[in-house]
């Protein structure tokens, strides 16, 4: 077997290593490189499939390895960071251990993607990496942008675990980032997305990050109703 082979497993195994230093630095009390750590495991979870597929090396493990990984990192460690958050607040002492409705969510989404035929080239439900580059904007933005101290609020944190637990596994369905050639025909609305979203984090900095999930949704609903409406 060629090493090309072994690359996509690679960085899905990248993937779970930032993961499980991210909780590491949660549990160390570091509420900034655990949301770092989530996005540089993104572009590893963006990049492993991407490779499986541009190399024609996919299977059967690789892709359940890649939804173990995403259960750490996209799962458990978006959990700790809202736990961490929480227990900073003047909550009852139980209320923090709330925020792993995510991580048990996030594990439900992921097994339903795993038997679920009609998610191959799309997404139904708001996928983990989405959820989690959502939570982990929240430390960064209090750190480095002032003005936004409501995210603080554990109505706020509580309300956000509630209802992207239930996006993780409604009957919402999403583009996925895939492409299978690069043509403007097939990928519109796949560049729209990301030129958008470049904008919105060049001018707005980690604000950024919740405005575009809330695009990535939009996005998706108005691409699907013009399916439907051709």
């Amino acid at each position: 077997m060629s090493i090309r082979h072994y690359i996509p497993n690679a960085l899905t195994c990248s993937n779970l290593v930032c993961g499980c230093l991210g909780v590491v630095e949660v549990l160390e009390g570091s509420m900034i490189w655990g949301p770092y750590l989530i996005w540089l495991a993104a572009i590893f979870d963006f990049f492993d499939g991407f490779a499986a597929r541009t190399l024609k090396v996919s299977s059967p493990i690789g892709g359940e390895l890649d939804s173990l990984a995403d259960m750490v990192t996209f799962g458990l460690l978006p959990a700790m960071i809202l736990f961490a958050m929480l227990r900073e607040t003047a909550v009852p002492e139980w209320v923090p251990y709330l925020a792993f409705i995510v991580a048990i969510f996030s594990a439900i989404r992921l097994a339903k993607f795993n038997v679920d035929t009609r998610q191959t080239t799309s997404f139904i439900g708001v996928p983990t990496p989405a959820n989690a580059l959502l939570i982990s904007s929240f430390p960064l933005i209090l750190d480095r942008q002032p003005g936004w101290e409501f995210m603080r609020h554990p109505a706020f944190l509580l309300a956000v675990a509630f209802i992207m637990s239930f996006l993780l596994v409604a009957e919402l369905p999403l583009f996925a980032l895939k492409f299978k050639d690069f043509s403007w025909a097939h990928n519109r609305v796949k560049y729209i997305f990301l030129l958008l979203s470049l904008l919105l984090i060049i001018f707005f900095k980690f604000v950024a990050i919740p405005l575009i999930i809330l695009l990535y949704v939009a996005l998706s609903m108005f691409h699907k109703e013009h399916e439907i409406s051709h």
